[in-house]
């Protein structure tokens, strides 16, 4: 539930960015430079998340899972309802773009805080070798939240009549239509602040709570500890974080943009059906995703699909090359559809099983942390850039080379692949668990208030 309202906000977000914030909220002589500019505050919420992995992974790792999922579900739902409300450049000029990029920020905070906790909820509660399964379910928020808010633009498109080739901004769509999206977070906020208020505490926190195992630093001992799951971690995201905003935040700028820009020139909506059908590709190979990642083992298994990610690189000239799937109405839509398929099927496999697997690296006094750093610094190496690169790229060159930019990062992720262990059997509860010195200084910190509850 949660993870769906977070990923909904997310997305939300990063479909206003390329069919709506370029025109009402950047000024820029040509449509590209808005594009580019709308894109930059994009990558803002990615620079944010590292911080909010930070904030919130250090309450997480001594307050509780639960308390901290409250919190940072509140933090992105507010930021979204306040973007739904925001004023445009032509009312306030450059005003207008500042305060998006700061509540994007704090989107990013949000989300920076939610994937760890969401995730150790679901694996600390995970029923004995089944864990890759039980912990694929937060994963499945991504696609279900991606279907809810570009299945609400779709609606608001339709009825409004809404043509992105050819509207201008006095269109009802663009005066207040793509309010409508965000105001409608304050809803499903209220919805799963309800569910999240009805969660009990994991079994594993309170086992190390017990056994006087909470740090008082949980950031400085992740760093001093784990440093090398963290650095793993973030390799191990790198290339599906590429892959996920490559299929669906650069495509739908490089599908509906101006054909004399270098783009295909297909109609927004025409394009959103596209996403909204190929979408479920990735909601299905998820589950496929964790239970093949209990029955193989998560290393094999994320090796292999990264294998097959680096190869799917090499096929973007021959899916998406203008002089091959053609422009605007003579567009090839069967060849889109066919690459967009195997792009979330692809993207399903590599992310449904990371779930279980970034938690597995880290011990349970750091694991909310040390998990949440890892995932959110692989978010600014592959997210946050990854939409401005490709675009650059295929205006440039072309997108084949969007297609080798994801090979590269492929092939980073393949080496952290062949680093780590196999985790798929690891005790939860008892793997690293706090050395003397870190229990005792938790210990000490514990007595005055010990006394004063005396």
């Amino acid at each position: 539930m949660g993870t769906t309202i977070e990923f909904y906000d997310f997305y939300v977000y990063a479909t206003a960015a390329i069919s709506v914030f370029p025109l009402l909220f950047f000024h820029s002589k040509t449509s590209t430079g808005a594009l580019l500019a709308s894109l930059a505050t994009f990558g803002v919420a990615f620079v944010a998340r590292p911080v909010g992995s930070v904030v919130f992974g250090h309450f997480g790792d001594r307050v509780g899972r639960k308390a901290t999922l409250v919190a940072s579900l509140l933090t992105m739902g507010v930021a979204t309802v306040i973007i739904g409300m925001l004023p445009t450049y032509a009312q306030i000029g450059v005003w207008a773009p500042a305060m998006l990029a700061i509540m994007r920020f704090c989107q990013g905070m949000g989300l920076g805080g939610e994937w760890s906790g969401a995730s150790l909820l679901a694996g600390e509660n995970a029923r004995e070798g089944k864990r890759g399964f039980d912990s694929m379910w937060p994963q499945l928020g991504a696609p279900i939240g991606f279907l809810l808010a570009n299945g609400f633009f779709l609606f608001l498109t339709v009825s409004m009549n809404y043509d992105s080739t050819s509207a201008t901004t006095n269109h009802t769509f663009l005066v207040w239509g793509w309010r409508l999206p965000f105001l409608f977070s304050a809803v499903i906020v209220a919805l799963g602040l309800y569910v999240r208020f009805k969660l009990q505490e994991t079994p594993a926190f309170e086992i190390s709570k017990s056994r006087g195992q909470v740090v008082k630093s949980p950031v400085a001992t992740a760093f001093r500890t784990s440093w090398r799951q963290i650095i793993q971690g973030t390799f191990l995201m790198l290339a599906t974080y590429t892959l996920f905003y490559l299929m669906t935040t650069w495509i739908l700028s490089y599908a509906i943009g101006k054909t004399s820009a270098g783009f295909l020139g297909i109609g927004y909506r025409k394009f959103l059906i596209v996403q909204l059908i190929t979408i479920c590709a990735f909601a299905v190979t998820i589950p496929l995703s964790g239970w093949l990642g209990d029955k193989v083992g998560r290393k094999l298994f994320l090796t292999t699909t990264t294998a097959a990610i680096m190869v799917f690189g090499l096929t973007f000239a021959f899916f998406l090359d203008p002089a091959r799937v053609g422009t605007g109405d003579s567009a090839d839509i069967a060849r889109i559809v066919v690459f967009m398929l195997i792009g979330m099927a692809l993207m399903g496999l590599t992310f449904g099983i990371q779930s279980a697997l970034l938690p597995e690296l880290f011990p349970t006094n750091v694991r909310y942390t040390g998990s949440a750093i890892a995932y959110n610094v692989a978010s600014i190496l592959g997210a946050a850039v990854a939409p401005f690169i490709a675009t650059w790229l295929a205006t440039t060159y072309g997108p084949g080379w969007v297609g080798i930019y994801l090979l590269a990062m492929g092939a980073l992720t393949l080496i952290a692949c062949l680093t780590i262990p196999e985790t798929r059997n690891r005790d939860l509860v008892t793997i690293g668990e706090a050395s003397d010195a870190e229990v005792a200084g938790s210990a000490a910190e514990r007595e005055p208030e010990m006394a004063g509850s005396h």
